[in-house]
């Protein structure tokens, strides 16, 4: 396995198969964009409140959203890269809103496994270095986000 990742679900509402296939999703993500063997990451689902609150606490903005990361790689100002010998990539940690993704999955008219699958992919790319902030941005990272869930199998709805 390319990548170690610790998923927690914190609000009970997952199936083990639905845990299993964003974890899968995500090695497949790991696959296609090369990152190297043993990478850590960690995936928790969470309340629309859990969400809003980390989003206040980090963000600035009190509001729920549907993804959050945290990239451990993402170099801040004034901070110098460490890199240990025979140490793990550590890439970071993505939160997902179930009920978000429950809502997005209703309102964009696909599964909801595909919901989760987009969110999880979105924040994986994020861990990566990938942004939105600008359109050349943008539609680079969603050229992305989109091939990997369609070579999975997680098409939206108009796609198959």
């Amino acid at each position: 396995m390319r990548l170690s990742i610790d998923s927690h679900d914190e609000t009970d509402q997952l199936t083990q198969e639905q845990v299993h296939t964003v974890e899968e999703l995500l090695q497949f993500a790991a696959e296609a964009e090369n990152v190297t063997e043993g990478a850590e990451l960690s995936v928790t689902f969470v309340t629309n409140e859990r969400i809003q609150e980390v989003n206040r606490e980090y963000r600035d903005k009190d509001q729920p959203t549907d993804v959050i990361s945290f990239a451990l790689e993402e170099m801040g100002e004034g901070e110098m890269k460490i890199i240990g010998v025979d140490q793990p990539r550590v890439l970071g940690d993505i939160i997902i809103s179930i009920p978000r993704a429950q809502e997005q999955a209703e309102d964009y008219g696909h599964s909801f496994m595909r919901e989760l699958g987009f969110l999880a992919v979105h924040g994986f790319l994020h861990l990566l270095g990938y942004d939105h902030m600008t359109e050349v941005e943008e539609k680079e990272m969603f050229t992305k986000q989109k091939e990997i869930l369609n070579n999975y199998g997680l098409k939206r709805s108009e796609e198959l």
